[in-house]
């Protein structure tokens, strides 16, 4: 069993019997010998050993260790690769409704310019001795003025922010 441990585990870091007996200070014969079950390291190698190959003295001394397989390596790489592509395509679709939503506000506030200016504000030609007109006449008013006040600043931002999130193709 330890046998079986020392040359699964010394396998699974990728030395070679030699870089092991070298970390250890001895000859690779004494390795091999190990692994054949020929001989056993002593208390104070077997500490070394463990300290080696990067595990416990229980684990060298207990169950078989089982080999990792390179192929559980490759499906977990596959499996990371699918996931960066899930992310990226989400991202630039997040990115390409960023880049809409801006174009379609820019558009929006052009269009609201050019209706006020096509429009004349025909409510100040209103009578607003009648309650029903005079509030009209004036949340319209009201709504045109901020619109005029802040749809450049609004407009800049959508101008921005359509640059910023076009795609670099």
């Amino acid at each position: 069993m330890l046998n079986e441990n020392i040359k699964t585990i010394r396998k699974s870091k990728g030395l070679s019997q030699e870089e092991l007996a070298v970390k250890l200070h001895v000859v690779r014969q004494t390795i091999s010998k190990w692994e054949q079950g020929l001989s056993v390291p002593d208390a104070d190698m077997l500490i070394s050993l463990s300290e080696a190959l990067g595990t416990s003295v229980s684990t060298l001394l207990g169950e078989n260790v089982v080999e990792k397989k390179i192929d559980d390596l490759k499906v977990i790489s596959g499996k990371l690769e699918v996931i960066n592509l899930q992310l990226a395509r989400g991202k630039a679709a997040r990115q390409n409704v960023l880049h809409c939503f801006f174009l379609s506000l820019g558009a929006v506030i052009a269009a609201g310019f050019a209706a006020l200016i096509v429009w004349n504000s025909p409510y100040l030609g209103w009578d607003y001795s009648q309650p029903e007109t005079a509030v009209a006449g004036v949340l319209i008013h009201g709504f045109e003025w901020l619109f005029v006040r802040m749809a450049p600043f609004v407009l800049t931002g959508a101008v921005i922010g359509a640059c910023l999130t076009q795609r670099k193709r």
